[in-house]
């Protein structure tokens, strides 16, 4: 029990530490800071998620030159673009996501928001197993004409993968920090669900604090971290998040 306590004191110190607004400079979290309506926020905030991967400091330029081509309204553009606007995407491309892959996303996002009551509402279905809920929303997104190669970039938990771009995005929406970091506009979906954005740093900080056992990062592990995490805070587990990952980018631990 000792051990338990004195783990969870360390760890609550390093969320104080971290879940801070001076976490958003260096984070890409920074990029749906800059809007305001709630739409705008949570498709900048999807579609951030979905390029984080990498280097930090290239994921934020290229998310900048995104939401600077979807003409800095990215509700509005996903909404009333016509074919042609989408011509000016050919050219992104951040690491294997390039125009073809942005292009079918804005069609996507437009078809979830058209037809499904937007990003909110298709993952609210699931607020109860939100991993579960990806993997849903993940077919639901690709209802519409696309290239198999697109499918890569919306990760699948049934296929055992940690999805940790979009579990950081959820985490972005649902959680309410008070802290000024992550949004918690979505408020059908309760914080004891989130799972933690599982990635390199996070996962080799909780080995090292016995916190996970399996060597690989993925869905089996993903649930192993998040049952430990959800024992040291059950009504908001992915908190921890900020220390684990705050830990792993900038300290020597």
């Amino acid at each position: 029990m000792d051990n338990f306590n004195h783990l969870k004191e360390f760890l609550d110190l390093k969320v104080e530490q971290y879940n801070n607004p001076k976490f958003i400079d260096s984070d890409p979290i920074q990029i749906p800071h800059q809007f305001q309506l709630k739409e705008d926020i949570e498709i900048a905030g999807f579609l951030t998620a979905t390029i984080a991967w990498g280097n930090r400091k290239s994921i934020i330029n290229n998310a900048n030159k995104l939401m600077d081509l979807l003409d800095q309204s990215p509700y509005d553009f996903v909404l009333n673009h016509q074919p042609n606007d989408l011509e000016r995407l050919n050219n992104f491309v951040h690491r294997t996501f390039n125009g073809q892959d942005c292009k079918t996303f804005i069609n996507a996002l437009k078809h979830i928001y058209t037809n499904h009551q937007g990003l909110e509402t298709v993952f609210s279905n699931y607020s109860t197993n939100l991993q579960l809920g990806i993997s849903k929303f993940k077919s639901t997104f690709f209802e519409i004409e696309h290239l198999p190669r697109t499918q890569k970039h919306i990760s699948d938990p049934l296929k055992n993968s940690a999805a940790k771009r979009i579990n950081m995005f959820l985490r972005w929406m649902v959680r309410q920090d008070n802290a000024g970091v992550d949004f918690g506009i979505w408020k059908n979906i309760p914080m004891s669900a989130l799972s933690c954005p599982l990635d390199v740093h996070s996962g080799n900080i909780a080995r090292q604090l016995g916190l996970l056992q399996r060597k690989q990062n993925d869905a089996k592990a993903l649930e192993e971290l998040d049952t430990a995490l959800r024992q040291l805070d059950p009504k908001d587990p992915v908190k921890y998040d900020f220390a684990l990952f705050g830990v792993g980018i900038f300290e020597k631990f």
